[in-house]
């Protein structure tokens, strides 16, 4: 696998390593529980990503199905465009700027039990890992994505990839300041 996209792969396993961290240290009570009731708590954190991964399932698909077509020669490198450096900076932890979540990211309803939601991302994390792996030797900077976020935002393939496990790191950066701040033992890193 090219280096940049293997980077990438071990970006979303380094999130998963997080998960399981918050896992083991906060108990599944505990993770419904807001630390301040304008933020989410941890569980609606993951939930939210969970939204997020499924929401570009049929996005990046549709894109490989794509880059099948276009394939040649491999790439000698992978870039973000424009679009996609700037989003991928503005995503990352440590939260300096807050923004707007639309409706049908925002966890509702009923919280369902800790070990699901870990279940969920889990199978969700796979998936995404093996975006990773199908698109080495794509034509990525091709193979655009519109964003389910904001219809008017466009950015290559690789901008994608790169961007969901930063995004991951960012919630997970505030899940582990919840856990902190309900003093469950989970520290707050990067």
């Amino acid at each position: 696998m090219h280096p940049k996209l293997q980077a990438i792969a071990d970006e979303f396993r380094a999130a998963q390593e997080r998960l399981r961290a918050l896992a083991t240290r906060v108990p599944a009570v505990s993770w419904p529980r807001r630390a301040d009731p304008a933020r989410w708590s941890i569980a609606e954190c993951i939930i939210h990503l969970n939204l997020t991964s499924a929401a570009y399932r049929p996005l990046v698909a549709a894109a490989l199905e794509e880059g099948e077509k276009l394939r040649g020669a491999p790439p000698r490198s992978y870039r973000r465009d424009f679009s996609g450096w700037l989003l991928w900076m503005m995503v990352g932890p440590p939260v300096r700027m807050r923004m707007k979540t639309l409706d049908a990211f925002v966890p509702s309803g009923t919280t369902p039990p800790a070990a699901e939601i870990v279940l969920e991302f889990e199978r969700l994390q796979a998936m995404q890992i093996a975006w990773v792996a199908a698109a080495d030797g794509l034509p990525l900077a091709k193979l655009r994505i519109t964003s389910p976020f904001n219809a008017r935002l466009k950015y290559n393939l690789f901008s994608c990839l790169s961007i969901l496990p930063r995004h991951q790191h960012r919630h997970f950066w505030q899940a582990e300041q919840v856990a902190a701040a309900l003093g469950l033992g989970a520290t707050a890193s990067l």
